[in-house]
């Protein structure tokens, strides 16, 4: 049979995809030169760091920021108090929820109420308070796992790793923890023998040329798309939001990819500074379905996931389908709150785009294996959440630009004049 035929049994397709390969290049290349010869050369730095840094003498993020070490070192002291008796159990073990309740309240409230934070601040301070969070409950939870071994165990068969000393509860122990590239606590990480100078600067050139290259994928291909658009997408009709939808799909996805590869270098980069040893950061890529894919793409998460979630409802009775119902439902929500919040807007797009992606993969999982499988994948990550969070920054930049047109248009006209349409128009939502 020919190599078209059903029947061939034809699995080298390397020289497909080089056709594949030659033919994206090409594509993509008439694309860049209709958008420059359309637009011009767009990339502005200096207008980037405008509008993400904020007034010289006032840094709400940076005191937000520093405002996080009160709820460290509340976590420290009770892990201490508790080791010397001074709080039971339980209550310890609430003093530390109440303590995350408010680490996770805190910055939410900062950033509603706050008008002079910026948006990059905001997203920056909230990403570093869910981390945070995230962590001290790994803290609180993994000392007590210790704490229960120890009184499990008897005084003459106990390891080094099961004497929960208050030596173990340090400032520079904790400090390490937070900074290291890993969401779950444990004592004496593995560690390299030294740091590697030019491992340390090729990270860094790395993330140095990565941001360029987002900052340029955003002025030059992304905003000129949001500027043909004159309302949100939720005041679209169905043709536009499609139109819009099309046009964001190869920026946005290779936005996320670059943001992939800045987060591999980021996390590599303070694992050499710290001499951290495990960087096993993500898995396989050529997963054949998304649940698959979700399991490897973010190691330390799913990991953080697995230990603290998963395995505590296991514990407590609950199937293993649902606990990961349950593991997958709370990484969508906190995915619409880390993106929705600093933005104003709350839309659950995110969220419904994740449900929606797990019911493809029950349903058609089955159906589609091997390289179909993988295709899938592929098309959900392309058409999938990256895409739901351009949405929100598309909103968010026409809400923006809205309201600087009309305050500059507003602040022009002469007293007692009716606006125009145009001012009308541009009023922010």
């Amino acid at each position: 049979d020919s190599l078209l035929s059903s029947n061939s049994s034809f699995t080298g397709y390397r020289g497909v995809l080089n056709w594949i390969i030659i033919l994206l290049v090409l594509t993509h290349a008439h694309l860049f030169l209709e958008n420059f010869i359309q637009h011009g050369f767009l990339i502005d730095v200096k207008k980037v760091l405008e509008y993400l840094v904020e007034d010289n003498c006032h840094w709400p993020s940076v005191n937000l920021i520093l405002a996080a070490n009160v709820f460290v070192l509340t976590a420290l002291l009770l892990e201490k108090f508790q080791v010397k008796g001074t709080f039971s159990p339980i209550n310890s073990h609430r003093l530390h929820l109440g303590n995350l309740f408010l680490l996770i309240i805190f910055p939410a409230v900062v950033i509603i109420h706050e008008p002079t934070i910026s948006t990059g601040g905001a997203f920056f301070c909230l990403w570093f308070y869910t981390v945070l969070a995230m962590k001290l409950y790994s803290y609180q939870q993994t000392n007590l796992w210790y704490r229960q071994a120890r009184s499990a165990v008897p005084e003459g068969n106990m390891s080094d790793m099961q004497k929960p000393n208050e030596e173990d509860l340090t400032f520079q122990d904790l400090y390490y923890f937070l900074l290291a590239p890993t969401l779950c606590y444990q004592r004496h990480f593995p560690r390299t023998p030294k740091v590697r100078i030019n491992k340390l600067l090729h990270r860094l050139l790395e993330m140095v040329i990565l941001i360029q290259i987002m900052v340029g994928i955003v002025q030059q291909w992304i905003e000129p798309i949001f500027q043909k658009s004159e309302n949100s997408f939720s005041n679209m009709d169905i043709t536009m939001r499609v139109e819009h939808l099309v046009g964001l799909v190869a920026p946005t996805h290779f936005l996320w990819l670059l943001f992939f590869f800045l987060s591999h270098s980021f996390l590599n980069f303070c694992a050499e500074l710290l001499r951290f040893g495990d960087r096993h950061f993500y898995g396989d890529w050529n997963a054949t379905n998304l649940i698959i894919f979700w399991k490897n793409w973010n190691i330390p998460f799913q990991k953080w996931c697995h230990r603290h979630v998963y395995t505590q409802l296991v514990e407590k009775n609950v199937t293993p389908s649902r606990a990961e119902l349950q593991v997958f439902l709370m990484s969508a929500v906190l995915c619409e709150y880390v993106i929705a919040l600093p933005l104003h807007s709350c839309r659950l797009w995110i969220f419904f785009m994740m449900v929606f992606e797990l019911l493809v993969a029950v349903f058609l999982g089955g159906y589609l294996q091997g390289n179909y499988g993988n295709g899938l994948v592929w098309l959900c990550l392309l058409l999938g959440p990256p895409l739901a969070v351009a949405t929100y920054f598309h909103d968010h930049y026409i809400s923006f630009q809205h309201h600087h047109h009309h305050h500059q248009t507003s602040s022009s006209l002469p007293t007692g004049l009716p606006s125009s349409p145009q001012t009308v128009f541009l009023q922010p939502h």
